[in-house]
């Protein structure tokens, strides 16, 4: 089985003339690496006298079924706490690696979203310690990385009224962070110049933005503290009140090129919301600090064989529908569906593609064809903005 995480994603197909044993850390699936070892041990033992097999495999792991790694593979089977530990010595783990494994069991077998985002936390957490230690890391290149407590303690400056002692920022923060966190990461904002204390009153102040070269950041890192910023958004739903948070969900299918319009119209509008902040902060404090998530992500795969579509203007204007849907009102349905309608016979701005694919976009559709995408839009609009409103 080859392992295709996009992401994550590193394990390669394994040959006869470059074998390679797969890495844990590089899959998301517990199945999926073990499927991946077991194709890499019996092409390692090829040709030897006993060639390995799933009864090697158990008896290693001290399991009396010859072919349970076989059911675990194909899902007929979850692996309990005990086996776990049993799995991790057949497959020659220490115990870092042990635990790794476990954290990936657990994430596998969870059901539950929420557990999902709980096991994947800690799962990144533990990954990027252990990289820490093995130096494939740099220890220096992860101090200058702020953490979710730094980011937020960064954003408070512009906060009216916040006093920068520990047990203040501890308890604005919700307890969230100890305040042993709190100091670390104060102090190390004000040691890099991210921050400034003003010597005569004492105030603290913004000195320069944090992160001024984001390339320079290791992905593992990356993900480590957006997996974090992401749960603390998982905990409001649970902790917030609606009027206190917005938070609306949209499924739908789209080819690529709509994939990528939308993509870069949340970053136009995640670029012009930053700027608007940061004018209206220069003006006066805010009241409070909010944690802004925008998520656009695959939850199916294409199916095999079909291919990128020609670009055509998109009937939809992405960033309208979004905003209306998540205030599912009829004066909210009824504005989106006239946003959409006209939309239909409008060109819509879109990312930048290639000549051949512009020269490919069909012409805007006749007045029947028209009448019908608009009630296709109109009920489109309608089912938007219930959708938003059962997950607020």
């Amino acid at each position: 089985m080859q392992h295709n995480q996009p992401e994550f994603g590193k394990g390669k197909e394994i040959s006869n003339t470059s074998l390679v044993p797969p890495v844990l850390s590089d899959y998301m699936s517990y199945r999926e690496y073990l499927a991946d070892f077991y194709q890499y041990k019996r092409k390692a033992s090829k040709g030897s006298l006993r060639q390995y097999n799933y009864a090697v495999f158990s008896a290693a792991a001290n399991i009396k079924s010859p072919n349970y790694l076989k059911m675990i593979i194909e899902g007929k089977r979850n692996l309990s706490e005990d086996m776990i530990g049993k799995f991790g010595k057949a497959l020659g783990f220490n115990k870092e690696q042990t635990e790794e494994f476990r954290l990936l069991v657990n994430f596998t077998q969870a059901t539950d979203p929420a557990d999902r985002n709980i096991f994947l936390k800690k799962m990144s957490e533990h990954r990027v310690g252990v990289k820490l230690k093995t130096g494939e890391i740099d220890r220096k290149s992860f101090e200058k990385v702020p953490n979710w407590v730094a980011w937020i303690v960064y954003a408070m400056v512009d906060q009216e009224g916040v006093s920068f002692d520990t047990a203040s920022l501890k308890a604005l923060l919700r307890g969230k962070a100890s305040e042993d966190e709190i100091e670390n990461s104060l102090q190390a904002l004000i040691a890099s110049g991210e921050l400034r204390k003003d010597e005569k009153t004492g105030e603290i102040k913004k000195a320069r933005s944090l992160t001024e070269s984001p390339e320079d950041i290791p992905v593992a890192l990356v993900r480590k503290l957006q997996s974090q910023l992401m749960y603390l958004g998982l905990e409001s739903i649970y902790q917030d009140q609606p009027t206190d948070r917005e938070f609306g969900t949209l499924t739908m299918s789209l080819t690529k090129a709509e994939f990528e319009e939308i993509k870069f119209k949340l970053r136009q509008m995640r670029k012009g919301l930053h700027k608007d902040n940061s004018i209206a902060r220069m003006k006066s404090k805010g009241e409070r600090v909010y944690q802004l998530n925008i998520q656009l992500f695959p939850v199916t795969n294409a199916v095999n064989g079909v291919g990128a579509q020609p670009v055509i203007n998109s009937a939809l204007d992405v960033k309208d529908v979004i905003t209306e849907a998540s205030q599912p009102s009829a004066e909210a349905v009824a504005r989106a569906e006239a946003v959409l309608a006209n939309a239909v016979s409008a060109d819509v701005p879109q990312a930048p593609v290639a000549a051949t694919e512009q020269a490919a976009a069909p012409t805007a559709p006749t007045a029947p064809n028209a009448q019908k995408e608009r009630s296709n839009v109109s009920s489109l609009a309608a089912s938007a903005a219930a959708a938003a409103d059962l997950f607020r």
